[in-house]
């Protein structure tokens, strides 16, 4: 209320000095020169502190012609964070009126005049000292004091996610961040799922070479997710978009947040951020490291099939030792030339390590479950990674109100290194040796580089009307490079698993959006164009691969990308909406890439290079309400897919086992793949609803459910399947407020989440059920000190499983990556208003006047 009443009273202001300049008689300030200059501070009468964003006029006191007595606007502003003022540019031999207004006070009027003049032709000067303001008790009377915002805010077409009310995230990643938003699922990998389908990530609006768990969770502010992303947003975004929205504190003055943090297993976090806002820049400064480790374990039953009758079993456990590091440091500067041009400019720095120590059990048996053959393998890793983000940003601001201009230019780049040693042993059921032990020697590097220039322009046609347009290029460059080694009596023998390949990915974009009303209802028309162009080689056989869209004049449609959005507004506190659009799934590298994954010998994985984008086209309805304790938003969705990408395994040739042999491969072994299915259509509905019970408890449960159906065939192989899917999942939220310094600002937070299991070309995926819990106190004056303890996965319940059902095998496995984990971490905020980085010596004419400045006596 207060920020509201500031902005009007600055406006009505600006408004009045420009309509008195305009209306001024000529020559109503002769008899001065203008060359005065008045200054002092507002101060709270009782306790001394500058009082923010009051009002400060000065009125020039004038004789008309009769004598009469009339004021004049001559100058004024809204007091800095620490109650300064200065008005210049005065006539020095006129009588002024000094007003000056502040929600919560009392209104002052008195009579100001120059009483010295300066020497030598120089500006006069007058310090007005510390102007002291009484409360007004009338105006407190009225004051209302509004709760918190809630974590999960709903709008129409996103939700925006406040990762300060995450406590279980604290010290965390931003993987532990998406595990506590509704409709976002996270797998044993960190991969990210909304509405089981991946969406695009970005970064501050723009793509990132960071994975999730190599963003600090505390260096987060916001999370917004976009289930249907209109033509502004990159077509490629079947599965909508999550935006992972740093912060950037732009408050005046210096303003710091510490944090430190340790736990079990291995769990070792610490963070500082900085922020400085004086004059025409803002500086802001981030550092930050994070370990975490534990011992994951996976498991996988196997029966081997012959034309779907089983012909023995395999059974296998493994147990890995994890240790990940990683730091980062990031900074930057806005500078505000003036109040319509704004420039940014922006660094972040990421480095870190992971190594893994794998012991793995195999047990082969046959029909009857008897020992014909046992092994173990031992698997040690280690991964180093460098990343860069480099992003220049320009904002224009037009005179209309609305119109603004920002381009911008985000440039990643990074690399990284990779060895593992795998050593395999196979035994008889009586200890003796069934083979020569087998030894694999890995290692790798890759580099990236990304550019993304964009431009956008709003331009608002009234009060009900917008037009948006924008370019965009996005170029991606790749290069890796990975040799295998089998090792034997001392000398390597590079095996047909060495890769080394290259590719360059180009999406060039234009958009246009226009908006409008018709009586009740507002609509938006949007269309975007895509040219995307993938190539890739592999450079040791010459090999190439990739795709171009649209390839010639006749698939114009494959660049072409309408969206249409359509709103009602049945009262002030509910709508509905419905909405349409058309997006495309480029295959990644990962999946395109012929390379053959050997980290589990059981279970390979490689690409497939003829693999094609996929189109969908998606219908939503929403219905939101909003109500005194809470909101409800409803969504019932379609989303029919053409050419989806599906994964698909089956057990390995001969061939393929021939040129893996060295590799220590089982002749068993299943193989994935990704191939282009022929259609898929998915039915969906969503539930969430936020209830405030009390002044004290908050819970927002989500039920999803979801009906597929797939149609894939591959040569003579039917992969068609089709099934329901249902999650939920509960935040709960309790703070006490109680007289006892030890309870009183307590705060607990528990989110539970159930995933039921869900449909694939071949089998299904397994149910998961998992458990967060964290404990939070505020203490301090001013809340600003924080102790959190949170566990992660209370029940040690969170893994990944899958069921394969072929006529060539029947699989069924979990596996794990992180355990269960306990944090606690202390937080500090801290901040000065007043502080001057460039406050100058001297009693000259930016002496305490400057934002920030030092106390006035």
């Amino acid at each position: 209320m207060k920020n509201i009443g500031s902005l009007l009273a600055f406006v009505c202001l600006v408004i009045n000095i420009q309509a008195q300049e305009r209306n001024r008689p000529a020559g109503e300030h002769k008899g001065g020169e203008a060359n005065g200059h008045l200054y002092g501070r507002v101060v709270d009468g009782k306790t001394n502190k500058g009082v923010e964003a009051a009002s400060v006029r000065l009125f020039i006191i004038l004789k008309d012609n009769t004598g009469q007595s009339r004021d004049s606007l001559a100058g004024g502003m809204l007091t800095k964070p620490n109650g300064d003022f200065s008005v210049e540019n005065l006539p020095t031999f006129a009588a002024y009126r000094l007003n000056i207004t502040a929600i919560g006070f009392k209104e002052i009027n008195q009579q100001v005049t120059f009483h010295r003049k300066a020497s030598g032709g120089g500006a006069i000067e007058q310090d007005l000292g510390n102007i002291k303001l009484e409360q007004d008790a009338a105006t407190l009377g009225v004051v209302t004091v509004v709760g918190q915002k809630p974590a999960l805010q709903m709008g129409i077409d996103r939700k925006f996610f406040d990762v300060d009310k995450s406590l279980t995230a604290a010290g965390g990643t931003a993987i532990d961040v998406m595990k506590n938003i509704p409709s976002v699922s996270v797998d044993v990998d960190g991969n990210v799922t909304l509405r089981n389908s991946s969406p695009q990530i970005f970064v501050d609006g723009r793509p990132t070479i960071l994975t999730l768990d190599q963003i600090p969770a505390d260096n987060i502010e916001r999370v917004e997710l976009i289930t249907n992303p209109s033509a502004k947003f990159d077509a490629a975004s079947t599965g909508g978009v999550i935006n992972v929205i740093l912060k950037k504190n732009k408050k005046l003055g210096l303003n710091g947040l510490a944090s430190i943090g340790a736990g079990y297993p291995d769990i070792l976090n610490g963070n500082l951020t900085l922020n400085l806002r004086q004059n025409k820049f803002n500086f802001f400064a981030s550092g930050n490291y994070n370990q975490s480790g534990g011992i994951a374990k996976s498991k996988s039953f196997r029966q081997n099939r012959k034309a779907g009758i089983a012909t023995d079993y395999f059974n296998q456990q493994s147990e890995g030792d994890r240790l990940r590091k990683f730091g980062s440091v990031r900074f930057g500067v806005d500078y505000f030339m003036d109040n319509r041009n704004t420039f940014t400019i922006s660094q972040n720095f990421v480095t870190g390590k992971e190594s893994n120590d794998e012991t793995q059990d195999q047990r082969y048996t046959n029909l009857n479950n008897e020992l014909t053959q046992y092994g173990d393998r031992l698997a040690n890793s280690s991964n180093n990674f460098n990343r860069s983000n480099t992003q220049f940003l320009y904002k224009h601001k037009f005179s209309e109100s609305g119109k603004e201009l920002n381009a911008d230019i985000s440039y990643n780049t990074g690399g990284g290194t990779n060895n593992s040693l795998i050593t395999n042993h196979y035994y008889k059921p009586d200890g003796t040796p069934a083979a020569n032990t087998n030894i694999v020697r890995n290692d790798g590097n890759d580099d990236n580089d990304q550019v993304t220039v964009q431009v956008d322009f709003t331009d608002p046609k009234g009060e009900h009307t917008k037009f948006e347009t924008g370019l965009r290029s996005y170029i991606n460059n790749y290069r890796s490079q990975f040799n295998a080694f089998s090792v034997a009596n001392g000398t390597e023998t590079k095996l047909s698993l060495s890769n080394n390949y290259k590719y360059r990915e180009m999406v060039n974009a234009a958009y246009a959006t226009y908006s409008s009303k018709l009586g009740p209802v507002s609509y938006q028309l949007g269309l975007r164009a895509e040219y995307s162009k993938f190539d890739g080689e592999l450079i040791d056989s010459a090999k190439k691969f990739g795709y171009t869209y649209p390839e010639k004049i006749d698939n114009i449609f494959d660049a072409l990308f309408p969206s249409l959005f359509i709103t009602k507004a049945l009262s002030e506190s509910q709508d509905i909406q419905v909405n349409y659009t058309r997006r495309i799934r480029r295959p990644n590298f990962w999946q395109m890439n012929p390379f053959v994954d050997i980290n589990d010998p059981l279970n390979l994985r490689q690409g497939n290079p003829s693999l094609k984008p996929e189109f969908t086209n998606s219908f939503e309805f929403n219905y939101n309400k909003t109500y005194s304790s809470g909101s409800f938003l409803g969504v019932v969705y379609y989303r029919h897919t053409d050419g989806e990408i599906t994964q698909f395994s089956d057990t390995i040739s001969a061939q393929q086992y021939e040129q893996l042999n060295n590799a220590a491969v089982d002749p068993n072994a299943i193989l994935s793949t990704f191939i282009n299915a022929n259609t898929e259509n998915v039915w969906g509905s969503e539930l969430t609803l936020q209830q405030k019970i009390g002044k004290n408890f908050d819970f927002t449960p989500t039920v999803s459910m979801q009906y597929t159906k797939v149609n894939a065939k591959l040569e003579k192989i039917d992969l068609s399947n089709e099934g329901f899917n249902w999650e939920a999942k509960l935040i709960a939220n309790y703070r006490i407020a109680s007289k006892n310094k030890i309870f009183d600002k307590l705060s607990f937070q528990t989110i539970g989440e159930y995933e039921s299991p869900e449909i694939l070309p071949q089998g299904k995926r397994k149910d998961q059920l998992s458990v967060d819990a964290a404990l939070r106190k505020d203490f301090l004056k001013g809340n600003k000190g924080t102790l959190t303890f949170s566990v992660n996965d209370v029940f040690n319940s969170r893994r990944w499983g899958t069921i394969y059902d072929t006529e060539n095998f029947y699989q069924d496995s979990y596996r794990r990556r992180n355990v269960r984990s306990f944090r606690i971490t202390f937080t500090y905020k801290f901040g000065k208003a007043d502080f001057n980085l460039f406050k100058r010596k001297g009693g000259g004419e930016g002496s305490g006047n400057e934002e920030g400045g030092g106390d006035r006596g």
